[in-house]
């Protein structure tokens, strides 16, 4: 084997391992998408069952969509990472 193809095949192994880095980033944010999606729709569940705890649900809600939104974003971005 000459060295060109050797380079062409190490590179085509690199193409592979990036696309897959970016499709587990992609599925990384539609997963975050869905979560906080649930979230909201269980919270509003909840406020229409009991008013008079909104407060505390509400700020629930956001504290669990914000440590999703979190996890999310380190998953993309290490996915963005390993893909370069």
């Amino acid at each position: 084997m000459d060295t060109l193809t050797i380079l062409l095949q190490a590179d085509g192994g690199m193409a592979i391992a990036k696309a897959g880095a970016v499709i587990g980033a992609g599925i990384a944010a539609l997963g975050a998408g869905v979560g906080i999606g649930r979230i909201g729709g269980s919270a509003l569940e909840s406020i229409a069952r009991q008013p008079e705890a909104k407060g505390d649900i509400v700020s629930n809600m956001i504290l669990a969509a914000a440590l999703v939104e979190g996890v999310a974003l380190g998953a993309v971005a290490l996915g963005f990472i390993v893909g370069l």
